[in-house]
This record gives structure tokens, C-alpha cells and sequence, in this order.
């Protein structure tokens, strides 16, 4: 019996020690996907509105078609900065999903926000379509410079 009790001991020990690492798993994802759906959706709001507060000054200084174009490099380093310095995953998902998200949020504010709200002539330019493909892409560029 001594023999048969150890091994359900260990056995035993070995399956509460899986249980508790997958009970970790768990509570990392979760940690994990609270740390996403902030980075998603508080980040991909604040660059929106970052540059949306930009349109609004630059409108009343230079040509409403050189708008998108003055934004487009300040609103490119901003985002980097904060891709470097407030985004600390190292999984390409979690860029992927930023990706997506942010370039959503920018759609669909742009249009509830711009289009539909001060109803420009001919808003969507090329450079609105850089900045979208930039909200898009350099989530992704960050992602292949972050070490695993």
C-alpha cells in the first residue's frame, strides 16, 4: 500500500500542479487581454483624436488640402512612440488585433466625426488613405522589430 499511496501522491501532486499552472494561464490571459482591449481601444481613440484636434488647428492656418499631409508624419511619429514606449507585447497577434482596431476606430470615427458631422467636399483623398493604411501598418512594422 505504501508504494501505491506514493504513487497517487505524486500523481496526485503532478495533476493539482497542472491545475494551478493552467489556473496561471488563465489569469495571464485575462491580465493579457485587459492590457489589449486598453491598448486597442483607449490608444487607438487617443491617436484618432490626437489627429482630429490637429485637422481643427491646422484648418485655419494652411490649405484644407495640405491638412492630411501635414498630419500624416506627426501622426506617424506619435504612433510609433507610442507602439515603442507604452506597447510592451511581443506577440504579432496582439499587433495584428491593434492593427485592425485602430484603423476601425479611425473609419469609423472619421466618418461619424468628419464626414457626416461637417460634411467636407471630397474628403476622402490620398492622403486620408495613407493615414489609414499607416494606422493599419505600422502595428504590423513594430511587431517585426520587437524581440521574443
Amino acid at each position: 500500500m505504501g508504494v501505491i499511496g506514493t504513487e497517487w501522491c505524486q500523481t496526485s501532486l503532478l495533476r493539482i500542479s497542472c491545475i494551478i499552472r493552467k489556473f496561471d494561464k488563465i489569469i495571464l490571459m485575462k491580465a493579457n487581454n485587459k492590457q489589449l482591449l486598453k491598448d486597442s481601444l483607449i490608444w487607438g481613440f487617443v491617436l484618432w483624436l490626437i489627429g482630429y484636434i490637429l485637422s481643427f488647428i491646422l484648418f485655419f492656418i494652411v490649405s484644407p488640402l495640405m491638412i492630411g499631409w501635414i498630419i500624416a508624419p506627426i501622426g506617424t511619429v506619435i504612433t510609433l512612440l507610442v507602439l515603442f514606449k507604452k506597447i510592451k507585447s511581443v506577440d504579432f497577434k496582439y499587433y495584428l488585433i491593434l492593427a485592425i482596431v485602430w484603423t476601425l476606430i479611425a473609419v469609423i470615427l472619421d466618418y461619424l466625426f468628419i464626414v457626416k458631422l461637417l460634411n467636407p467636399v471630397g474628403y476622402y483623398k490620398p492622403a486620408v488613405y495613407l493615414y489609414y493604411g499607416l494606422t493599419f501598418g505600422l502595428p504590423l512594422f513594430v511587431s517585426t522589430k520587437r524581440k521574443v
